[in-house]
């Protein structure tokens, strides 16, 4: 099934000035990470920017880019608007890369694109990996989905879940054997017509509870369906230390 991905990029960021822009090994982020995209069965990849500095570096490296509006509430607001300005059509199905993963799986972006034909009754497609650690386990930076028997997401958390109530009653020190704890790994796949919907959706108390946009889908009653791989996706990049390491990871031929 043909597919486009999309790649949301603004210029703001709290936590790193700039993060598009960031160098790494020679080009910006934010070409790393189309770079990567551009090796999956994709048949367009385009950068959804809401700044110039965004365009020109994607333009001198022979990205596509094209401008969005700066004052979006959110990232799902931007891929709207750029659905309309390519014209793709309702069916057309959309993969969401964001800005921040130079190191993501060419192989991950086809899995997630593939959901939504394989799982006919998902609106919404998504990735997720094993946890291996209590640490992240407990993180609440680290975001948790439980799936059902055909793999369609029951919710998101950054809770930890599954709560195995026997087995941590004195504590938690193990993992819950069945099911296995699954981290979930911001990567997206819709159909046009359903991206452009969901902006427009009301914002869910769920949601705005956990800060987690996905959780919207699942108020309203769309199914997301899950991919779970079984290797854990290179780092994204949200601080000053997350840059560090990715530089080193390519620097040593890892990335």
């Amino acid at each position: 099934m043909p597919f486009t991905v999309l790649i949301p990029a603004r210029l703001a960021s709290t936590r790193l000035p700039n993060k598009p822009l960031a160098d790494i090994a020679g080009k910006p982020m934010i070409v790393r990470v189309a770079e990567r995209a551009e090796r999956s069965g994709a048949a367009q990849v385009v950068v959804a920017a809401d700044a110039p500095e965004i365009l020109h570096a994607c333009a001198a490296h022979g990205v596509r880019a094209i401008a969005t509006r700066a004052d979006h509430a959110s990232g799902s607001d931007r891929l709207a608007e750029a659905c309309a300005l390519l014209g793709l059509d309702g069916d057309d199905v959309v993969v969401n890369v964001q800005g921040d993963e130079p190191l993501i799986d060419p192989a991950l972006i086809d899995a997630v694109a593939a959901l939504l034909s394989s799982s006919p009754v998902a609106r919404m497609g998504t990735a997720a990996h094993a946890i291996e650690n209590v640490a992240d386990f407990l993180n609440p930076n680290v975001v948790k989905v439980v799936t059902d028997a055909q793999g369609l997401a029951l919710t998101f958390s950054r809770a930890p879940l599954p709560w195995w109530r026997d087995g941590f009653a004195g504590g938690v020190t193990a993992l819950p054997a069945q099911p296995a704890p699954l981290r979930h790994i911001g990567l997206y796949s819709y159909r046009a017509g359903f991206l452009r919907a969901f902006a427009s959706l009301a914002p869910a108390p769920l949601e705005q509870c956990e800060a987690l946009e996905q959780l919207r889908a699942l108020w309203h009653g769309h199914r997301i369906a899950v991919h779970v791989t079984a290797q854990a996706p290179g780092p994204g990049v949200d601080t000053p230390e997350d840059l560090a390491r990715v530089r080193a990871l390519l620097a040593s031929g890892a990335g």
